[in-house]
């Protein structure tokens, strides 16, 4: 997500909290790290006709939902055939049996032909703000929300096959939204054990890495995070160290102090949780060599793997 519109306003001054050293010790963070599961790359980027896609190899219903036809040639994840946004049935047992992960694909792939609906003002807690937005992209065209549903799919994959209950805040099965209010109720009242959003950013050209984006003590209107910051700065710092092990990309070098972490009060998201929540900028769609990460299949599903580590990580503490 580009830092304009809703939940993308510049980030207000702060003072760091954490050295730059920090992300690097998260990765060694203990945690069940999906070792059973059995991965296998094939293909590079997503828009070049190859495959581009990662194999999961598992004994979970769930990761037989390979991709076919044109989804395989473009390197995206199927899609679903159960109902959209519904959590399909967790495997029986596993390491996260009893656990929700609510999944919040970032933006909607038909914002753009709602742009009444999208600017329209909801309350974030502290003040308001449009609805959403709709993202941003590559300068070949591949779109934030595209990126966002491929990598929650993948991420629905493989959470599900370590038994959690998964659900997704949005399926590409709605005309837009929803709202970021709307997000963080689905979130609450799906009574979360973790919530992670998945976006990517918009920035300059020679801005790359990724960042994780954490929720400060907001306490003002329907605003109260003060519950939630210190479980979702563990949340996030595992899902940071994991996708720094896992993908090989660097914190970012243009926000985060190198830490790859950022401390946020102003996103109706985070605002107005209940549960653990973060979100994670995985790369800038702006900048070509990140572009040619976001844009392959193989790549992506590292991604994938790096941020379900980290929620693993986090609920089996």
């Amino acid at each position: 997500m580009s830092y304009v519109g809703p939940d993308f306003e510049p980030p207000q001054p702060r003072r760091p909290r954490r050295g730059p050293l920090t992300v690097a010790l998260a990765a060694l963070v203990p945690g069940a790290l999906l070792g059973w599961l059995v991965y296998e790359t094939v293909g590079g980027s997503g828009d070049d006709g190859g495959s581009g896609h990662a194999t999961v190899r598992s004994s979970s219903p769930a990761a037989s939902n390979a991709p076919s036809g044109d989804a395989k040639e473009r390197g995206d994840s199927p899609r679903p055939s159960h109902t959209p946004s519904a959590s399909a049935p967790a495997p029986a047992s596993g390491p996260l049996k009893g656990k929700v992960v609510v999944i919040d694909p970032g933006h909607n792939p038909e914002n753009f032909q709602h742009a009444s609906e999208i600017n329209r003002k909801v309350n974030i807690g502290t003040n308001w703000k449009e609805c959403d937005t709709t993202g941003t992209s590559t300068n070949d065209g591949y779109t934030e929300a595209k990126f966002t549903l491929d990598v929650a799919h993948r991420m629905r994959t493989l959470l599900q096959a370590q038994g959690a209950t998964v659900k997704l805040t949005q399926d590409g099965d709605r005309p837009y939204g929803p709202c970021v209010d709307e997000r963080a109720r689905i979130g609450n009242g799906a009574k979360a054990d973790a919530v992670v959003s998945v976006h990517a950013d918009g920035s300059g050209a020679g801005n790359r890495g990724f960042h994780v984006i954490l929720p400060g003590a907001v306490h003002a209107g329907a605003a109260d995070t003060r519950a939630i910051v210190t479980p979702s700065r563990d949340l996030g710092e595992r899902v940071a160290g994991r996708f720094v092990a896992v993908t090989g990309s660097a914190p970012s070098n243009y926000i985060g102090d190198g830490t790859g972490l950022v401390t946020r009060k102003d996103l109706g998201g985070l605002n107005l949780s209940t549960v653990p929540k973060v979100f994670i900028e995985c790369g800038n769609m702006r900048d070509s060599k990140d572009a040619a990460l976001l844009t392959s299949g193989a790549w992506r599903q590292k991604a994938a793997q790096g941020i379900s580590e980290g929620i693993v990580s986090f609920l089996r503490g």
